[in-house]
This record gives structure tokens, sequence and C-alpha cells, in this order.
């Protein structure tokens, strides 16, 4: 159904040697075909379910030109494992390929980081910024020199870079270390950054989406698939009128001759 309705929509589903469900990937036809005009930077992430049969929640999603969030992908797998983590990127790397004009960014969780690698050879992996900043802030305890942090991480030329970096190394030669050697500048920084992830420094597009989903994460499985109706009782006043919104027809009959909207059809449209 959904890939009659939504022409180019990849689907699919694993199982395991009982027939029980393991693993699921969707992406959506018109999605894939709006990323091929947007910058190539993707984030990926994962959040936990909470419903009676758990599981993990994975989702890529891009920026458009406007700054907003896209949703290219998502998916559901048993945990945050290096099998679950491979699958998903392999269903991924299908839809978006593997470029070196990609990038893909990422926390640094190992299970993840090794499955991207294995299957994302050609594209620019690197770190989210915020998320090293929270290990900074955790791992050191020194949140007085996230200021220094930042103007590093945002740093267009590396003699600018260079100097930040001094300054942290001076008052905390630990965090400097950790930042050069443990996460690598390249992963973090912008003016050492091999590929192009343009002004896209964390995956703040990644935690916007999981913030809105926080209480769709209780849901059962089927109920997280259940995608809105395309047909829709639309009523005002005295007058009413049933709309199918991909079949282009409406009972007032107006959709149906007209070919356009009708007032039904565009309240539809609006709540859909």
């Amino acid at each position: 159904m959904l890939e009659k309705l939504n022409p180019g929509t990849v689907t699919r589903i694993e199982v395991d040697g009982k027939s029980r469900f393991n693993y699921l990937f969707l992406a959506f036809g018109v999605a894939i075909r709006g990323f091929r005009y947007m910058s190539k930077v993707v984030g990926i992430d994962g959040t936990f379910l909470k419903g009676q049969y758990w599981g993990v929640l994975l989702v890529a999603t891009a920026q458009d030109s406007n700054g907003q969030c896209y949703l290219l992908a998502w998916g559901m797998v048993d945990s945050k494992n290096e099998d679950a983590w491979t699958w998903f990127h392999t269903q991924l790397k299908e839809v978006i390929g593997d470029t070196d004009e990609l990038a893909l960014i990422l926390d640094r969780a190992p299970s993840i980081k090794k499955a991207i690698s294995t299957v994302f050879e050609k594209a620019h992996h690197g770190a989210c910024a915020w998320h090293v900043a929270h290990n900074i802030r955790n791992k050191f305890k020194c949140a007085d020199i996230m200021g220094s942090y930042w103007s590093a991480v945002n740093a267009y030329r590396c003699e600018d870079f260079a100097g930040y970096m001094i300054e942290i190394s001076n008052r905390y030669p630990r965090v400097a270390k950790y930042l050069e050697n443990e996460v690598g500048f390249e992963k973090w920084s912008r003016c050492h950054y091999p590929g192009l992830r343009y002004n896209i420094m964390t995956m703040n597009m990644v935690e916007s989406l999981n913030s809105m989903l926080v209480n769709a994460r209780d849901f059962p499985y089927v109920a997280l698939l259940d995608l809105n109706p395309v047909t829709y009782h639309v009523k005002g006043g005295e007058l009413e009128g049933v709309v199918d919104i991909f079949n282009k027809t409406c009972t007032c009959k107006e959709f149906d001759i007209d070919k356009l909207p009708c007032v039904y059809a565009v309240v539809a449209v609006h709540h859909a």
C-alpha cells in the first residue's frame, strides 16, 4: 500500500528464524526524491521505546534549505547494538548512496561508529559537537572552558582554531589531548573537517525529532506504523463532504470535476 500510494518508497522488514519481528526500515519515496536537492548532511541517532516490547527507534534526518528538520528514513530494531546499526545503515545506503560528498553526523557510541565505518566507506563521518561538549563536561568537570571550545568548533580559519586550542590547553591540558587524540580535530571542528558539513555542527535536527516523538515512544509498534488517513469527513455548518486526498475526490463533486481542491479538500489537507 505504501509503495503504491507513495512511489519510490523503500520498506524492509526482517524476522528471525521463528518468523518473529526483528528489524524494520522505512523511507518514503517523496523524502528520498527531496533529498536529492539538499545538502548531503545526514544526522543519525536512536531513541529507546518505552512500550511493552521495548526496542529502539532509529532515525536519519537531513536539513532543508529553510533550516527545518527533514525526516529521511527511520526504523525499529531490538537494541543499539552493532548488528542492528549495521542492518539499518545497509538499508540507508541503498536510499542515499555512499559518496565523498556525503557527511554523516553521529554521536560517539562505539557500536554506531564501527557499523557506519563498515557500511559507508566513502562518506565522511563527523561527531556531533554538542555530544563532544557533553562528554567534556561530564568527564573533566570544566564547564568554564566551553566558550573556548565552541569558538574552536565554529572557527573557519585554522589559525583562529589553533588560538582557541592554546587557550584550552593552557587551562585544561587533558581536555586538549582528548579533543585531539581521542575524538580527532577532523571530527568536530569546522575548519578541519575533510568534507562538507556546511553549518551543521550538531545533531539538533535529530534531537528535535526525538523530542517531538517523546509521547509516541510509549505506543506499540503497530501504532507507531499507523499512518494518517487518506479519507476525511469534513463538516461546516449545514454542509459536509467526504474527501479522498490521494484519489482527488469529494462527495461535493467539485474536486472530481474541476480537479482543483474544494473547500473541504483544503481543510482535509490542512489537518492531514
